[in-house]
């Protein structure tokens, strides 16, 4: 089958990662007020468009939990609508503000640029003049960065940065001269910091990170957050360099190990709508904690699922349609007399494979994977794709022992519930949360569940996206 990944969201508790802390003044804590803004028309709207930006451990007893001590520093965060969190940085010296989302799903530091003349959202935004700067370097070489919804470009510059009381010397970041997304002229947030691995770095440029590292800062390589999602609440969360804030979670962390350096990557169980499997990760699923993106993106297939479960609104996809009443009965057969699920489709001539193509071990974003299908033939690999999900979609219901009429009727429904475009919302009624099923994700064999109520406005209402 093609390759898929699942992008999760951090939404319920504070997420440990592998990295890097400093010790700090004032008892090692540092907090930075957080400032309310009254929700209108245009910030719902704002809101809206800037969900769109994305793309795609060790053991706890050793993990450092007295946050009275030295060794940890302490970020708040803004929560704006449950969408966007965001903190405050200094870069330069004497420091220029510029507020960030703390992004594990990238790993390149950039704010706007004083240069940034021709992109309008520049001009709501912060900009770095780096004649201020008595810390200053230029490098000059020029370079763009590509997400899920538009694009920023610019030019390497270097110099310190300040997080909490951390300051990191040297540091290359990016100076954005165009930013080339509706997103970024509605968003509250002026840059974005990234915290993941060199090896998706723009550049090859060393992450801030990395750097806290060398330069000595850290005794403990740990960082957490703690996402608040109360939008009335007075704090919006918090990021913690060294450790994690035991007030702000109750239990044991689950602890998963990193399978592929670059994004903060590992193997996901499995994917359930109410009891049910989706069958798309019953061999693992490659999935990433990304905390820069409010979305749930993830394969067609898992999505037209949670589609029609929860009523969302969709199109009707012809091409599945059509492999449905052409070649239904024949998939009806093949999986009934036992053969691969994974050679149905090459066996049946609607894929040119012999084989399982999905792939646990690499993540594509919505942009690669899109550049990847439109080198292929079209039609060909549409209809592989939709036959490649009717196979699963029909597996499934043979699990539960559905009757034949049974599952092609719910087969049907689910060619009428596909994602309305690439990276496209899928809008549910509210109206129906009580009758919705919960979400679930199984993670180092603990199921995280996800109900209604969390779901909505916040998980479902637009922040489903997927990729064929």
């Amino acid at each position: 089958m093609t390759k898929n990944f699942l992008l999760l969201l951090i939404c319920l508790s504070a997420l440990t990662y592998a990295l890097a802390l400093h010790p700090s003044s004032n008892g090692g804590l540092v907090r930075i007020g957080l400032k309310k803004k009254q929700l209108d028309p245009t910030s719902i709207n704002a809101a809206r468009h800037a969900k769109k930006l994305g793309r795609y451990a060790d053991g706890l007893e050793n993990l450092p939990r007295n946050l009275d001590s030295s060794d940890v520093d302490i970020v708040s965060l803004k929560n704006y609508m449950d969408a966007q969190y965001f903190g405050e940085i200094g870069i330069g010296s004497p420091p220029q503000n510029f507020t960030v989302i703390f992004d594990t799903g990238s790993s390149n530091l950039w704010v706007p640029s004083v240069k940034c003349y021709f992109s309008i959202s520049c001009y709501f935004h912060s900009k770095f003049k780096a004649d201020l700067s008595s810390t200053y370097t230029k490098i000059g070489n020029s370079c763009n960065i590509h997400y899920g919804s538009g694009s920023i470009s610019g030019f390497f510059g270097q110099d310190n940065i300040q997080v909490g009381n951390l300051v990191i010397k040297d540091q290359v970041f990016i100076e954005a001269t165009r930013e080339g997304s509706l997103s970024f002229l509605l968003a509250k947030f002026d840059g974005i910091l990234g915290l993941g691995f060199q090896e998706i770095s723009v550049g090859n440029v060393v992450p801030f990170w990395y750097n806290m590292v060398r330069q000595g800062l850290v005794n403990d390589a740990v960082f957490s957050f703690w996402l608040n999602r109360d939008p009335e609440a007075e704090e919006g969360g918090e990021i913690v360099f060294g450790g994690v804030n035991d007030r702000r979670f109750k239990g044991k962390h689950t602890y998963v190990p990193i399978t592929k350096k670059g994004y903060w990557q590992f193997e996901l169980g499995d994917f359930l709508i109410g009891n049910n499997s989706t069958g798309f990760c019953e061999n693992g699923c490659a999935a990433i904690v990304d905390s820069g993106t409010s979305l749930l993106a993830g394969p067609t297939t898992v999505v037209t699922q949670i589609n029609h479960a929860i009523g969302a609104e969709g199109v009707v996809s012809m091409e599945c349609k059509v492999v449905v009443s052409q070649y239904g009965e024949l998939i009806w057969k093949l999986l009934t007399a036992g053969v691969r699920p994974d050679k149905v489709c090459s066996q049946i001539g609607l894929c040119f494979f012999n084989g399982d193509q999905k792939v646990s071990a690499n993540i594509e974003t919505v942009v690669e994977k899109q550049s990847s299908e439109e080198s292929l033939s079209g039609e060909s690999t549409v209809l592989c794709a939709a036959c490649e999900m009717a196979v699963v979609w029909i597996r499934n219901q043979l699990r539960l022992n559905k009757t034949k009429d049974v599952v092609f009727h719910y087969v049907s429904e689910l060619c009428e519930s596909m994602p309305a475009s690439r990276a496209g919302e899928s809008v549910i009624d509210c109206g129906s949360l009580a009758s919705l099923p919960n979400v679930s994700f199984v993670i180092g064999s603990k199921a995280f569940i996800l109900t209604p109520e969390q779901d909505s406005g916040r998980y479902f209402h637009g922040s489903v996206s997927h990729s064929v």
